[in-house]
């Protein structure tokens, strides 16, 4: 698009470390190439709260950004206030309903139209672990189980080692714990408690399992664990402090930023019994209505771009995630992106692709907030047994639906 059509696009977002800075820089040179001015809009905060806080005040007063960076559900709440703007032009000419798994395509809709573009897929089922410690003490075998998991974590922690890497912050409970239940109860049972809400399912004697297997990482962890940053938990296992961290792909940007290589320095597996499923979380872009034809123009060439073969690639490779179009060549990326495509591809064709629920792509926020509580206030609680924890969560879910 020429000079004559140039616009300006104010992009909120909350990738503010230096990855994810890295990975955006990519997006506001494409746009500056095309002959638009970019506004940067960063508000700082992984988890992005405090944007969604700045975004609604900004929203409601009429003066929206061109983008902001959303997750999943929500996007359905931005759609009732009518502050967003459909993309149904770029997204038939550019054929995102041929490249996209229906399960992400949906995600981004509504009322029917696109409204966002996403731009990749993190997978969190993943377990990071230290090679040597891996091979030292336990001959280079990858539990496949959680009966074989344990018994890892047993010789890592007699061994001298810290066997578990966690950050005793809400969000990564619930991260662990989602992947915990995940592969205790299998697909159609995390389905059914964690995407349809089903008392029946949030009750069972499966969820104080998962529970209880959940509880007992904790003896594993060490005494700095509360309250500490997930990357520096990562930093662990990079250091050979410590043999295994659950948390999802964006831990393999730390990797590669400490010059460790997949196979030879660290080891990516799916986690326990959850080997034939995805649990996905998608970053995305959505659109809000805006004023005057060249803010509108450049608009939707930001669209086009962030859903194109280049970007994807080239942001990708430096966010640790991978392509959300399926089509993108893998050629550059490591071996642990391209067991996450295979996977990805294999479980979208399968119907096991699972919605996180700790990264807001399963439950309205209000609803993943009750669960975070649930699984934060039991985690820190040594006299909450597993049982009364599952009652809380029914309780909770209840109170909020």
């Amino acid at each position: 698009m020429g000079q004559s059509h140039a616009g300006n696009v104010e992009v909120l977002h909350y990738w503010t470390s230096g990855g994810e800075a890295a990975a955006l820089a990519v997006l506001q040179k494409m746009m500056k190439d095309e002959g638009h001015t970019w506004t940067d809009f960063a508000v700082a905060g992984g988890g992005g709260e405090t944007a969604m806080t700045v975004l609604k005040s900004r929203a409601i007063s009429g003066n929206p950004p061109s983008a902001s960076m959303i997750a999943g559900p929500e996007i359905s709440q931005w759609g009732d206030l009518g502050v967003l703007a459909k993309l149904d032009t770029v997204s038939a000419s550019e054929r995102w309903d041929q490249l996209l798994p229906p399960v992400v395509a949906d995600i981004h809709k509504y009322q029917g139209s696109y409204v966002a573009a996403p731009v990749n897929v993190h997978r969190i089922n993943w377990m990071w672990m230290n090679k040597s410690i891996l091979d030292e003490v336990n001959g280079g075998k990858v539990p496949q189980t959680w009966d074989e998991f344990f018994a890892y974590m047993d010789k890592a922690k007699q061994s001298g080692y810290v066997a578990f890497a966690h950050g005793g912050q809400d969000w990564q409970d619930a991260t662990v714990f989602e992947q915990v239940a995940l592969g205790v109860g299998g697909n159609e049972w995390y389905q059914q408690a964690f995407v349809q809400l089903d008392p029946k399912a949030l009750g069972s004697d499966t969820m104080t399992q998962a529970f209880t297997t959940f509880k007992k990482l904790k003896s594993y962890m060490d005494q700095g664990m509360p309250g500490r940053d997930w990357n520096l938990s990562t930093s662990m296992v990079i250091d050979g402090k410590a043999a295994v961290q659950i948390m999802g792909d964006w831990a393999k940007g730390e990797f590669a930023a400490a010059g460790k290589q997949p196979g030879k320095d660290y080891v990516c597996a799916a986690v326990p019994g959850t080997q034939d499923a995805f649990t996905f979380n998608v970053d995305a872009f959505m659109m809000f209505k805006q004023q005057g034809q060249d803010a509108q123009a450049a608009q939707q060439d930001l669209s086009r771009l962030l859903m194109s073969k280049a970007f994807q690639e080239e942001f990708n490779l430096k966010k640790g995630s991978i392509p959300a179009r399926p089509d993108v060549s893998l050629a550059r990326f490591d071996s642990c992106a391209k067991q996450s495509m295979a996977d990805f591809q294999a479980s979208a064709k399968s119907g096991t692709l699972v919605p996180s629920f700790a990264h807001a792509m399963a439950m309205q926020p209000e609803v993943s907030g009750a669960v975070y509580d649930v699984v934060t206030n039991f985690f820190n609680d040594n006299d909450m047994n597993a049982a009364a924890a599952t009652q809380r969560l029914v309780s909770a879910i209840e109170l909020v639906k």
